[in-house]
């Protein structure tokens, strides 16, 4: 299958360290595609970005998916699932968003969970998201780093390091049985985080990777039943 990946901000570096997270994630036999839009903001944070990146978002989308040869699958490379209802209203494919990924595979994994993004604006449109998807119960609690969403590739190991605290401290303070981490651009420390502090840490490129997956077969195996 042919999965296409929208990294809704212009940062073309975080859209490369994407589509190889999603590479590393992909099954064999399924090829990503991770691109982003030529305007709009350089990073998502905060209701206001979102808006501001939909335009682009949008012409990206309808540029690969309304040719004669569309995608299997598409995800929003952005955790706040910037534009996701809109763009599953524009095609029938499976469509996801890496928070809403990420989130449902926590669920399953240890719930409740626990998230921690990049700046505390983006604290409400992910309590928002949550609530959204039925899964308020199964949440302890959204944390932000205070960690702005570029600084993750320009001061790496600062932001592992802020990071690794505020899990620290939501394992003690907020009993959750994993972690969230709320940005595409934390994608590579999950591992090195899973490791340090002995709790299941999921980021959502992979997360939605395996979404996506797991619903184009389904649907096959529908249609092949029907």
């Amino acid at each position: 299958m042919r999965i296409l990946i929208i990294n809704p901000n212009t940062t073309a570096s975080m859209t490369g360290a994407i589509g190889i997270a999603a590479a590393k994630a992909a099954s064999t036999g399924t090829t990503v595609l991770a691109v982003n839009p030529e305007t709009g903001p350089a990073s998502i944070q905060g209701a206001e970005d979102g808006e501001a990146a939909l335009p682009g978002l949008y012409a990206v989308f309808d540029h690969y998916m309304k040719g004669d040869d569309p995608f299997d699958a598409v995800i929003v490379a952005c955790f706040d699932d910037t534009g996701l209802d809109e763009l599953r209203a524009r095609s029938q494919v499976p469509i996801t968003g890496i928070g809403e990924a990420a989130y449902r595979l926590a669920a399953e994994t240890a719930a409740p969970f626990s998230v921690v993004t990049t700046l505390a604006v983006s604290i409400p449109v992910l309590e928002y998201n949550i609530k959204s998807y039925g899964l308020a119960a199964e949440c302890a609690r959204v944390r932000a780093s205070e960690i702005p969403v570029l600084d993750l590739e320009q001061d790496p190991e600062q932001a592992l390091a802020r990071i690794g605290a505020e899990i620290a401290d939501a394992i003690t303070n907020d009993q959750c049985g994993s972690i969230v981490l709320g940005c595409a651009g934390m994608a590579d420390m999950a591992l090195v985080l899973e490791n340090t502090y002995s709790i299941p840490v999921i980021e959502g490129v992979s997360a939605a990777v395996a979404w996506c997956e797991r619903e184009a077969d389904a649907r096959l195996t529908n249609t092949d039943t029907a």
